[in-house]
């Protein structure tokens, strides 16, 4: 697997499936813990311009994200299985990370797969996610080392 930080997407008639992977140097814990802590989003986060709601399972989320100011996203946690894999979403599709703890800390994964019937109708108005979802990583990476650092010194 590839750890450039560059995002791909594969796009099909019905849906498109944006796709990113970073190793992170740091425990699995410590990225789970930044992962689900909604509330900070908009602190670290320059993809994300609001957020409200608690990620756990079956809970619904609200967030803005910088590729569409004037458009709420109202999503759902589907899967919160801890440490391992978080999945929210809505009708559209579904955005899912993965952690894999490995020997030079943890194996980030974020992949989105939206789509559906009337997918081909609107697939021009969705802007591409690669920059978004590079950000993201660029920006997760960096709040999670910064955290880990402030840990050790403590």
């Amino acid at each position: 697997m590839d750890n450039s930080t560059e995002a791909t997407t594969v796009k099909k008639f019905f849906s498109r499936t944006t796709s990113i992977h970073k190793q992170i140097n740091a425990q699995v814990d410590l990225v789970w813990k930044i992962l689900i802590d909604g509330k900070e989003y908009t602190r670290w986060n320059s993809t994300i311009t609001m957020f409200e709601g608690n990620i756990a399972k079956g809970q619904k989320i609200r967030l803005r994200s910088y590729l569409d100011h004037k458009r709420i996203f109202n999503l759902k946690v589907h899967e919160f299985v801890t440490s391992e894999k978080l999945v929210w979403g809505d009708a559209m599709g579904k955005r899912v990370f993965t952690l894999i703890p490995n020997d030079n800390g943890t194996l980030f994964s974020m992949t989105e797969k939206i789509g559906g019937p009337i997918f081909p109708l609107i697939s021009k108005m969705i802007p591409p996610f690669d920059e978004a979802f590079e950000k993201f990583v660029k920006d997760f990476e960096e709040e999670v080392l910064n955290q880990k650092n402030r840990n050790d010194e403590s």
